[in-house]
This record gives structure tokens, C-alpha cells and sequence, in this order.
């Protein structure tokens, strides 16, 4: 197996993971996704809301924030020690908001003041509400840390894909370069240059098989297959956790599921260790 970095920064990763396949190619996304942890507010306790949403949405609001999160400070509260519902230091942190508006503002995300500096909304512009002049909002919320497989809320990532490595072959023999393939393309992964077609841009291609509609020979000038053992990444943070740091905990986590795995197979006697 061997991975290639196409793009990395804060928030965005692109690169190619060869020699595998879908299986494993699947899990990886999947675990990005659903296992790696991060901090969302989970319980809200509204002491005053005279605005004009009710305590439910405000409360839906505070949840979908996406908050900076230390996975070396907290514990997934599925594995703390308290097993409780109500939560402890150790797995959640407090936040308080009190905003009494003394004209029309709107209140943010930068509003509320959490206990644990390092916990905090990843943008301090999220607008939660807008109060008219005397109305008041105060609260205590719990950020806890938790799994997308819990609630969306506490996925990583906003966008966590694949797709199979375009593999475009072009027939010198029939191929009279025309450039409808070209033309047809909308991606731009080919073009024509010196009457032959080329391909350009391949890790632009998303197999759509235009290219392919537009020669309808009956020997193709033009063919278009995905790689069954090479696949293109693309994964965006939500700004909760670096993309590097998600990546590495996916992986991380996928070898001690397939380790628990292995153990409990050889545990059950159906086979020899």
C-alpha cells in the first residue's frame, strides 16, 4: 500500500492511496467519518430566552457549531470512566452565554465563553440568533467529546470521498482526432494538439464516460476504466481537527479494530494461532 500527497493545508487533504482496494478504501472513508472524535455541545440548560426562537432550536444551533478540539485533553465519553450521561472533566466542558441586547444585535458563536480556552468555536461568526432590544439569552452549555456514528454533529470532516483512479486509453489506430471527445469533456482532461488527443488533466476525470458518448465507433477511438487498486482522497476538515491529525486517527483506529478482530477469531478456537 502506498499513499501519495497530492494537497495538504489546515483543512484539505487530497492524495492517492495505491496498491489496495475498495474494501479497505471504504473503511477508511467510513472511519473518518464515524470514529474519529471530536467536541460538540451536547446538553444545553436555558436559565432565560425571551427571543424569538424557542429553547429547541437554540439548542440544535449550539450543537451544529463545530468547536476546536484536543483529542489529547478529553476521553470519548462512550470510553470514560464515569459511564454517565451527565458527563465529567474528563470527557466534557462548560460554556456560558449571557448576551441582553440593549438594541437589535445578533447573537454569535464568539459569544460563548467556554471553560477550557483551548475549546472553542472554530469561527467566532456563526450567528445563532437576533435579539430586539430588552430580550436576553442565558445558558450553560456541555461541549462533550463524541462520534459521528452518535450524531452528525460530531463528525469531523464535511466532506470525506473517493474515486477510482481513471485509467484513459486513446486508439492512435482509429482515432482521427476529430476532438469531440475533447469538446465533450467537462473537466477539460483532454486536448487536442497536433491533431492527436491527449490526456492532460487525468486526476481531473470523474469517469462520467463523455468522452466516450461522443466517439460512438464501433471499435472506440476513446476508452475510459477506474482502477480497482488506486484511488483518489479528498477530505475537509470541519476546522474541528487538523485533516492531517483525522487521517492518521482513522488509520489508527481501523488497525485496532482489525487487531481486536484477529484476537477475538484466534479467542473462539475457528482458528489456530
Amino acid at each position: 500500500m502506498e499513499v501519495k500527497i497530492l494537497e495538504l493545508d489546515e483543512k484539505h487533504a487530497r492524495f492517492i492511496l495505491s496498491h489496495s482496494n475498495t474494501a479497505f478504501a471504504n473503511a477508511l472513508r467510513r472511519t473518518m467519518i464515524s470514529e474519529v472524535p471530536s467536541m460538540a455541545i451536547d446538553e444545553v440548560f436555558i436559565y432565560e430566552n425571551t427571543s424569538v426562537l424557542n429553547d429547541e432550536v437554540i439548542a440544535s444551533r449550539l450543537g451544529l457549531i463545530p468547536l476546536k478540539t484536543d483529542l489529547d485533553a478529553y476521553v470519548p465519553a462512550d470510553e470514560c470512566e464515569c459511564k454517565s450521561e451527565l458527563g465529567c472533566p474528563k470527557c466534557r466542558t462548560l460554556a456560558i452565554l449571557d448576551v441582553e441586547a440593549k438594541e437589535r444585535t445578533t447573537v454569535y458563536s464568539g459569544d460563548l465563553k467556554f471553560e477550557d480556552p483551548e475549546v472553542k468555536p472554530v469561527s467566532d461568526k456563526i450567528p445563532l440568533v437576533k435579539l430586539e432590544a430588552g430580550q436576553r439569552l442565558k445558558l450553560e452549555a456541555y461541549a462533550r467529546l463524541g462520534r459521528g456514528r452518535q450524531h452528525a454533529k460530531w463528525q469531523p470532516v464535511s466532506v470525506s470521498a473517493y474515486k477510482y483512479m481513471p485509467d484513459i486509453k486513446v486508439n492512435t489506430r482509429t482515432c482521427d482526432g476529430c476532438g469531440a471527445c475533447v469538446e465533450a469533456c467537462p473537466k477539460n482532461v483532454l486536448e487536442l494538439t497536433g491533431g492527436k488527443v491527449k490526456v492532460a488533466r487525468l486526476l481531473d476525470c470523474t469517469l462520467c464516460m463523455e468522452c466516450v458518448k461522443a466517439c460512438p465507433l464501433e471499435e472506440p477511438a476513446i476508452t475510459v476504466t477506474g482502477s480497482n487498486d488506486t484511488f483518489i482522497f479528498l477530505v475537509e476538515s470541519t476546522g474541528c481537527l487538523p485533516v492531517s491529525r483525522i487521517i492518521l486517527e482513522a488509520a489508527k483506529i481501523l488497525e485496532k479494530k482489525v487487531s481486536e478482530f484477529e484476537e477475538k477469531i484466534k479467542a473462539s478456537g475457528v482458528v489456530e494461532a
